[in-house]
């Protein structure tokens, strides 16, 4: 209620309403937090329920999503707030200033956003160093990496190792985004000739960086918007190359379930995420849990705005889940009472197995 009735509404006044300020501002007063604040806020939204997912130990199931702290900024202060892991970036590797602004909007009656920020971050290296300056992070880092907008997309594998092999010692699992709306063509990168040969080349650049160790965990981030064809096309792809998981997802293009009163606004381009994709994000969890026999485990996120949401996504067959525009409007406290909801939560279903297909033997 605090948050609601007294936070939230500064927030929205901040530079004269530019949804960007304010995301400003907060990373600003997180990273500027004092230890002794991090250690008190850290004892009352702390929630343990330990669960190993492709390889790493997870404090809860609860993360926030990338987007929120490209340049990992802040991201000593994450945990404090409840979370069970963060994933930084999306982090290209040439640093690039994004889209003209503005280009974030509030759409409030349908708790939603609309993006075209375009990878807006400082680059790769840049992220490297700072994650390199000490204390390590509490809980489990991924980064998410994107194509710089002056590559090409004939050179986007080039793009996307080099990103990876400056922040491999960094992440705990690294996501690949070929998922954006907001970068031209990245999208077409989900096809399978091209995901194939991205993954090929990371899985080759990860077995000489791990020096014969088990190499870190790759996922792979899909659009809301693909057919379920095409979703089982990409599911192929990442099975044939051994993909630790996946992320779904991303923005979407589609204007489904926004609120008449928010009408103006959602004809703004961009991605738009928030609680109108509560219902696709769980078909597509659902989905792909189904057609992989639950042996991919997935990173549910798009359309959390309540506790009962992040259950939802779990009991459809999410092993973890990601925040970002439900802090915006329900508080930092959903950290919290998502990861206790799920704590309580029975375990989901175990999926039907499909007949062939994607599913991993």
């Amino acid at each position: 209620m605090l948050y609601k009735h007294l936070v939230r509404p500064i927030l929205y006044r901040m530079g004269r309403g530019d949804p960007e300020v304010a995301h400003e501002k907060t990373l600003g007063m997180l990273t500027g937090a004092k230890p002794w604040m991090l250690s008190a806020l850290e004892k009352v939204n702390k929630v343990s329920d330990p669960r190993r997912v492709f390889g790493i130990d997870f404090p809860n199931a609860v993360g926030l999503a990338a987007g929120m702290d490209k340049n990992g900024v802040a991201v000593a202060a994450w945990p404090a707030l409840g979370f069970g892991f963060v994933e930084l970036g999306t982090v290209t590797w040439y640093g690039q200033p994004g889209n003209p602004r503005p280009r974030l909007y509030r759409l409030p009656d349908s708790q939603a956003l609309i993006n075209r920020m375009g990878f807006n971050n400082e680059g790769a290296q840049a992220l490297a160093a700072r994650l390199g300056q000490p204390p390590r992070p509490a809980v489990p880092v991924g980064i998410s990496l994107g194509k710089s907008a002056t590559t090409s997309l004939e050179h986007a594998v080039d793009d996307y190792v080099a990103s990876f092999h400056a922040l491999y010692r960094y992440g705990d699992y690294f996501a690949v985004n070929v998922s954006s709306p907001n970068t031209p063509g990245l999208r077409t990168l989900q096809d399978a000739e091209q995901l194939s040969r991205i993954l090929r080349a990371l899985y080759e650049e990860g077995a000489r960086l791990s020096g014969g160790a088990r190499p870190k965990p790759i996922l792979v981030k899909l659009a809301p918007d693909l057919t379920e064809p095409a979703i089982f096309q990409a599911l192929e792809v990442c099975m044939t190359h051994g993909v630790s998981g996946v992320i779904a997802a991303n923005t979407t293009l589609g204007r489904d379930k926004v609120a008449k009163t928010d009408t103006d606004r959602a004809a703004q381009p961009g991605g738009l995420s928030g609680a109108p994709l509560r219902d696709i994000t769980r078909s597509i969890v659902s989905f792909i849990h189904r057609e992989t026999a639950g042996r991919l485990p997935i990173i549910g996120v798009g359309g959390i705005t309540s506790a009962d949401d992040a259950v939802r996504l779990v009991d459809a067959g999410a092993s973890l889940v990601q925040l970002y525009t439900g802090l915006v409007y329900s508080g930092p406290a959903l950290v919290r009472k998502s990861a206790r909801a799920i704590r309580k939560a029975p375990p989901a279903r175990p999926p039907i197995r499909p007949q062939g297909g994607a599913r991993r033997g």
